[in-house]
């Protein structure tokens, strides 16, 4: 398949479009690899994150937290965010390490820091995001949904579902189509800007959530 890239040259663009998970965090790595557009660390959370978390989402506090940080301040700042919070050191502690692994992979010196808990679908409908890549892991509750490149029919994206559904205006065929992270992995979504991957993206959603439950997502992006 041919594309144009920014500087109108047509150049390869693999039609088939590949996912890469397993259980070790050098998986990520994967992501730098032409075909694959979606990389995911198959983690479980250890019992004191899961609890610290849960603790979180269960004090009915709400927790808003968007900064930017470098790897050597995420640690600090995030503490001031997070210290009223039971468990609060914990998680604290777990995303610092996430973001000094974001950092070292796409040498970055610092990183777009989202942490927040919802009480409903932040982007319910599917979608592609217009950055290079971005880091999503979902602490507690549901996990984002995705679809495999070869099932999506891009042309229903955005204006072109003309005002229908995503399970009706032919965006994907089937409800077993959809695919879902699971709580605790750690995914990297490769976008449409990601060199020569326009048309690439990972196709995705925020998850539907069922009446008094909540969620508790990080995402991570580049500054640059």
């Amino acid at each position: 398949m041919k594309v144009l890239d920014q500087a109108n040259k047509l150049v390869d663009f693999p039609a088939f479009r590949a996912v890469s998970q397993g259980d070790i965090p050098e998986i990520l790595t994967d992501i730098y690899q032409e075909p694959v557009h979606l990389a995911v660390w198959n983690r479980v959370l250890s019992p004191a994150l899961h609890q610290a978390c849960d603790d979180i989402l269960l004090s009915g506090k709400a927790v808003q937290i968007v900064m930017a940080v470098a790897p050597e301040n995420t640690l600090a700042e995030l503490s001031k965010e997070l210290g009223k919070f039971d468990g609060g050191d914990v998680l604290c502690q777990d995303i610092s390490e996430l973001v000094d692994m974001f950092c070292c992979l796409f040498d970055q010196k610092c990183v777009g820091l989202r942490l927040t808990s919802l009480d409903r679908a932040m982007c319910p409908r599917f979608h592609v995001d217009k950055v290079p890549c971005r880091l999503v892991t979902t602490y507690a509750g549901v996990a984002t949904q995705w679809l495999e490149h070869q099932g999506v029919d891009r042309t229903k994206l955005g204006v072109g579902n003309q005002g229908l559904s995503d399970d009706v205006c032919g965006l994907y065929q089937r409800p077993s189509d959809i695919k879902q992270l699971a709580n605790g992995d750690v995914a990297l979504l490769k976008g449409e800007r990601w060199h020569n991957n326009e048309g690439g993206g990972l196709v995705h959603r925020s998850p539907a959530l069922a009446p008094h439950s909540n969620r508790l997502l990080l995402t991570l992006d580049f500054m640059s």
